[in-house]
């Protein structure tokens, strides 16, 4: 008897792969008969190294190896290969596009995702705007593998036991155990967009005040490839507590172990947001351009905990890519320490 297997299609970007893991999570749990491929880029293994032994990954570097029509093509044979039995293309780019034009025209069972542009672009519509809460991209992942013939009960809680992580396997400088009264708290104050990122000058203030209130807490500054770590660097040389994380983790393996055992972590809408709910840590998310609306607030995130203001032009992207209309992100400028600070705090009171 031939045994189903599923391809799942999801390349970039890496916040959008980390929204999958719930899912396929879920979906591997409850199917445990159904082998499961995730196709996606090299670095986001780690998202999928703890899943459940019918969840297997397959690497494609499509800026390389597979770049253009004919690495596509090199790809497709290379996936003809694995007798799929169903395609879920939970991306739907060009990429995407024609790997499910050449799954159809062999005849595979394909389904994709349905982005609900309508629905989008009334949000950030300069006028006529609707404020109205889009499916999120968990559900619109889940909707393909219903449409497939595999319906998902969502109810994923982290890729780690409750314990969280193994800190045994992280550098000396994160490996200590948290003693009773210290608090761990993550702070990644960048994100691809600038309008998404919060004011570094800002940021900073949130900082300072969280080690004034929190003298015996641990503060860890995460970063990106290309994002300026030496503003990290320079806040942990004039605030006690703070530790730069790029200078001393190297894979996002570790880092997703670190922010398993976060009382709490501060990030833009970023993939930061996402890794962190993925190990099921509380996040309080600041939101300028973009908006929880628009359907990636991180898995079991509280509407609560994010940090926003009202404007008539909020929001104007979905995801942060455009420029802003009144040309001085003033969604971002007038968010006030404060109220970040007040988030985080109460969250620490409450653990």
């Amino acid at each position: 008897m031939r045994t189903d297997h599923i391809l799942i299609i999801r390349f970039s970007a890496m916040g959008d792969v980390a929204m999958t893991v719930p899912v396929v999570d879920s979906l591997a749990r409850q199917y445990p008969d159904l082998r499961i491929t995730m196709l996606s880029r090299p670095y986001v293994r780690a998202f999928f190294e703890y899943m459940p032994s019918n969840v297997g990954v397959m690497e494609a570097d499509i800026n390389g190896e597979y770049k253009g029509m004919k690495g596509l093509n090199a790809l497709y044979r290379r996936l003809m290969a694995k007798n799929f039995t169903a395609i879920a293309d939970l991306h739907s780019v060009l990429r995407s596009d024609y790997l499910r034009m050449r799954f159809n025209i062999d005849r595979y069972k394909v389904e994709h995702i349905d982005k609900h542009r309508s629905g989008r672009r009334l949000l950030v519509a300069p006028s006529g705007k609707q404020l109205i809460p889009q499916p999120s991209s968990f559900s619109n992942y889940a909707d393909v593998l219903e449409r497939l013939g595999y319906p998902v009960k969502l109810d994923f809680k982290s890729i780690f036991p409750p314990e969280g992580g193994d800190l045994s396997q992280l550098p000396a400088l994160f490996n200590e155990q948290k003693k009773a009264t210290q608090r761990w708290i993550g702070i990644a104050p960048f994100a691809a967009h600038q309008g998404k990122v919060y004011p570094l000058r800002l940021m900073e203030e949130v900082v300072m005040a969280l080690v004034d209130h929190h003298p015996q807490s641990k503060i860890f500054l995460f970063a990106g490839k290309g994002d300026d770590v030496d503003v990290l660097r320079s806040w942990c040389m004039k605030y006690d507590g703070c530790i730069c994380v790029p200078d001393g983790l190297s894979s996002l393996r570790e880092e997703l172990i670190l922010m398993s055992h976060l009382d709490v972590m501060v990030s833009m809408d970023s993939a930061n947001m996402h890794m962190a709910s993925i190990v099921g840590t509380t996040v309080v998310s600041v939101w300028g351009a973009t908006h929880p609306f628009g359907g990636f607030l991180g898995w079991k995130q509280s509407l609560e905990n994010a940090v926003q203001i009202d404007l008539p032009c909020r929001p104007c992207s979905i995801f942060g890519n455009k420029q802003c209309a009144r040309g001085d992100y003033f969604c971002l400028k007038n968010i006030s320490p404060e109220l970040i600070v007040e988030k985080v705090d109460k969250q620490l009171s409450s653990t």
